[in-house]
């Protein structure tokens, strides 16, 4: 015998034909997850209780006198109040009153303890939102007034309205009582402050009134003057300051003209000239000269600030004791060269008339240094007359009587005294003058725009939409089960089957011969279950729509 063989055969792939067939064999497990789908969701649907949600609107009315006329004492954020006042009104107490006057949630209190149902109503029961306003309606963000709503979803709609005109009272009371509770002490606030302002300007008038008493016909009105020519002195000062300051600069400038001269007077050469190539010999000489010379000026700016021990003083003597000596190498190495026997020559004519322009170019920039030297020191001159004259005027000051300061001190408390009492004055009327408009309901209040309304059709549950979504899995469930046993099933289902699989031609077929009294049994016994599940489905959800419509009259 030959093994057998242990391969799988793929199945052939499946037409129009086959699909129906397949839906005719397992239409049993198509529709009975699907109608049973049904009935769960006809009852789940129906037994659900439903929500109505009763919806009052609250509107922010403004003040009936502009505010530009009276200024609100209170906190001008609307939107940050009526948050406040959202959280003061949903507090454990207040929802506990709620809960007890309306008896709300009696299921729900006997299994859970009573902060879970009140957090359960806070955030899933009570809806507080502004209502959305359209572009055309809204203002600018300064003058926006908004409106809100206030909601309650609740299984019965006469207590949802109940509870939401409870809310909605409670709402308004909290406004009032607490702007008025605003108003009033920001009122209260500034009075004691005014008080307090009003007795310090009192004390130190008093202060006053003696000192000028005291010192009666020995007060120094000169005073002002004494004030008035030092400041024109100092601004004298601060005037010669700035000259000062302009004729270092030109003088900066000069002598960087005349540094540039130099170098354009050391740059030119003769190779004619003998003494050109002895001032090439001695180049380094002048610059070492040079550099010694700006270590001695600066050391001498040095030691002007400071003193000897500084750090910086020493090391420019240091630097300068290094710059002689490198100074004194070249002297040397100079001496010790043989002289040129280089024939002289005649120099060239243009590079004479070149140092010839330099040299007077020269001597002008050292007579402009010289001139703004000069008017340097006529400047000092005037700044030390000028510090003089500044410390006389200080000296008269200072040698005013001790008590002369003190009145000067105590006018300028006088006057912060009045200037704070004024203030207070100002605000304590506009202050007052606001309570009195709240006191006469014509400030900014909140009305109750749309009453609580009594809800005629649930919110909640979307029966059409449960049932759809019911039906379907029903659906799907039904088509995933008929679509297992259709791969579970590897018998030959018709002649197809048969072709395919045997790869033999088919003459004729022979139909299944069955008793007729046992498939008219089976028959019957198929129409009799699913008559009776049909029934016992209709009368499922008959009963809960009956249910429904009973408990809801």
């Amino acid at each position: 015998m030959q093994p057998q063989e242990s391969t799988a055969i793929a199945r052939r792939p499946l037409d129009v034909e086959d699909y129906i067939d397949i839906l005719r064999r397992h239409k049993g497990w198509i529709f009975g997850p699907l109608f049973a789908a049904l009935v769960v969701s006809v009852v789940v649907a129906f037994l659900w209780p439903d929500t109505y949600v009763s919806i009052a609107t609250i509107r922010v009315v403004p003040p009936q006198v502009p505010e530009n006329f009276v200024p609100a004492n209170v906190n001008s954020d609307v939107q940050g109040r009526v948050n406040s006042l959202i959280q003061l009104i949903l507090n454990r107490a207040t929802l506990t009153n709620i809960i007890n006057t309306h008896n709300l949630y009696k299921r729900e209190r006997e299994r859970l303890p009573l902060d879970d149902v009140i957090e359960n109503m806070r955030l899933d029961d009570i809806k507080c939102c502004p209502l959305l306003q359209t572009a055309n309606t809204q203002r600018s963000e300064r003058n926006q007034y908004p409106a809100f709503q206030i909601g309650f979803a609740y299984n019965n709609r006469f207590i949802a309205q109940k509870v939401t005109t409870d809310l909605v009272a409670r709402f308004l009371e909290e406004n009032v009582r607490e702007v008025s509770q605003q108003t009033v002490s920001t009122t209260q606030f500034l009075r004691d402050q005014w008080d307090s302002a009003k007795k310090k300007l009192d004390d130190i008038e008093q202060k006053l009134s003696v000192f000028r008493t005291q010192n009666m016909g020995r007060l120094p009105e000169e005073q002002q003057s004494n004030y008035q020519g030092l400041n024109a002195m100092q601004a004298q000062m601060l005037t010669l300051n700035t000259s000062m300051n302009r004729v270092n600069q030109e003088k900066l400038l000069y002598e960087n003209q005349l540094r540039i001269f130099r170098e354009q007077l050391s740059s030119l050469k003769d190779p004619n000239s003998q003494d050109q190539a002895q001032q090439q010999k001695n180049e380094k000489l002048a610059e070492k000269d040079r550099e010694i010379e700006q270590y001695e000026k600066t050391l001498a700016s040095a030691r002007e600030r400071y003193k000897e021990s500084h750090p910086d003083v020493q090391r420019l003597v240091t630097m300068l004791a290094a710059a002689k000596k490198q100074r004194e190498v070249i002297v040397k190495q100079e001496e010790t060269k043989k002289p040129d026997a280089t024939p002289a020559r005649t120099p060239n004519p243009q590079i004479v008339r070149e140092q010839r322009d330099l040299d007077v170019a020269i001597q002008r920039i050292q007579g402009l240094i010289q001139a703004k030297d000069l008017e340097m020191e006529d400047y000092k001159k005037q700044s030390t007359d000028l510090e003089k004259t500044i410390k006389l005027y200080q000296a008269r000051i200072e040698g005013v009587p001790v008590g002369i300061k003190e009145y000067d001190q105590l006018i300028r408390e006088r006057d912060l005294a009045r200037k704070d009492y004024e203030d207070l004055d100002r605000r304590l009327n506009a202050s007052a003058m606001s309570t009195a408009l709240e006191n006469r309901q014509q400030g900014e209040r909140l009305e109750q725009l749309d009453p609580p309304s009594i809800p005629q059709t649930p919110t909640q549950p979307k029966r059409p939409l449960i049932i759809a979504i019911g039906t379907g899995i029903g659906l799907i469930v039904g088509l995933c089960l008929a679509g297992a046993w259709e791969v579970k099933d590897t018998a030959l289902k018709n002649l197809k089957d048969v072709r395919a699989y045997t790869q033999l031609p088919v003459l004729g077929s022979i139909p299944l011969l069955e008793n007729d009294l046992v498939v008219r049994r089976r028959k019957r016994l198929a129409w009799l279950a699913w008559s009776t599940a049909c029934l016992v489905g209709v009368i499922i959800m008959s009963s809960s729509v009956v249910y429904y419509f009973a408990t809801k009259l």
